[in-house]
């Protein structure tokens, strides 16, 4: 049996016989055989195309290896190495890269940019119920960095079907690009503070920094900060500079709810926003407003986003820069998860807010 192929374990398609590990010396290993040590390693004892060695037989053993299945695949048998490079070429949507390096059967995908993630989790569903292959992501609409891992994938067997294998593939093709980053659309973005109270000097804004924090750290350049009185014309007239001077993005903050005296919607309004969807089911951030002045997406911020560090706002703001246009359906569906739970150290987004 010298120079035949086999596997350490599992019954699948291909499976022909078992061989004690004591005459499996001189069989290759079609695949990794994997070592754990508790709290120090994970990784392969011996790897794929090892030819076994009448000194590995102990080795083996202790790795809890007795017996060795050999195997011949058939025409309608597909290694998990094959399947996973499937996976690996055709998951792959704009802003994703795989290196299309197997390990243990198992793909690895990346984001090729900054941007925001996105799944097609129908597809994704479709894939997972076929049994034997599965493919793991991050939530949709998640916020990622250039080298994030943002999906893996593999083979759950050894051996596949190539009828599950095909399956996939029509899936994977009818997705047009299963996981992709989406690039930011918008780099330049003005705040418009409102207020009698902030304008007149009585109390400092802590709006602006707050505003300014969250756009800079998303790459997005703040091109004009502008503090005016609770004044439904003035209102009007800051947001159209903020227009003139080019921002793509503009920031309406406080006076978003029934008080008299807050006016800030109806100057968002005056200011010839369309669209309107005021309110949201999302704690803290109710009060929150998207609108559109043309292309451009003009937000109404309520007085959560000074207090609290996570609010509605940073749910809806990367799909916005990426180029979403968010209305009331996509407002509407924030409602599960969106329950901040107020933890007393802030761990957004390794939380549930929002998925």
């Amino acid at each position: 049996m010298n120079g035949q192929r086999c596997i350490q374990e599992g019954q699948g398609p291909g499976v022909k016989k078992l061989v004690p590990v004591d005459k499996a010396v001189g069989m290759v290993l079609p695949h990794d055989v994997t070592e754990i040590v508790p709290g120090k390693k994970k990784g392969p004892a011996f790897k794929k195309g090892h030819i076994i060695r009448a000194e590995d037989v102990a080795k083996l053993k202790d790795l809890g290896k007795f017996n060795i299945y050999c195997l011949e695949l058939g025409p309608e048998d597909v290694h998990e190495n094959e399947a996973g490079l499937t996976l690996g070429r055709l998951a792959c949507g704009p802003g994703v890269e795989t290196s299309l390096k197997v390990v243990e059967g198992k793909v690895a995908f990346k984001a090729a940019r900054d941007g925001l993630f996105k799944v097609d989790k129908d597809i994704l569903f479709q894939i997972n119920l076929l049994g034997d292959i599965m493919i793991s992501s991050r939530h949709s609409n998640s916020l990622v960095k250039k080298g994030d891992i943002v999906a893996a994938g593999r083979a759950i067997p050894l051996v596949i079907d190539r009828q599950t294998l095909r399956r996939a593939q029509q899936l994977l093709e009818q997705a047009n690009g299963l996981l992709q980053v989406l690039p930011w659309q918008i780099s330049r973005a003005a705040i418009v503070v409102t207020g009698r109270e902030v304008f007149e000097g009585r109390i400092e804004d802590a709006f602006g920094p707050a505003m300014t924090k969250k756009l800079t750290s998303l790459g997005v350049e703040v091109i004009g900060l502008e503090k005016v009185p609770d004044d439904t014309s003035l209102i009007s007239q800051a947001i159209k500079r903020a227009l003139s001077l080019g921002a793509g993005l503009v920031l309406c903050t406080g006076g978003m709810s029934v008080d008299p005296d807050d006016v800030t919607r109806k100057g968002i309004a005056k200011a010839g926003a369309q669209g309107i969807t005021y309110g949201s089911p999302v704690l803290p951030g109710a009060m929150f407003l998207v609108s559109y002045i043309g292309k451009v997406p003009v937000l109404g911020i309520p007085a959560c986003g000074m207090y609290f560090k996570t609010t509605v706002l940073d749910l809806v703001l990367p799909r916005i820069l990426a180029g979403e246009r968010i209305g009331r359906k996509e407002i509407a569906l924030l409602g599960h998860g969106g329950l901040c739970l107020s933890c007393k150290k802030c761990h957004y987004p390794v939380c549930p807010f929002g998925k």
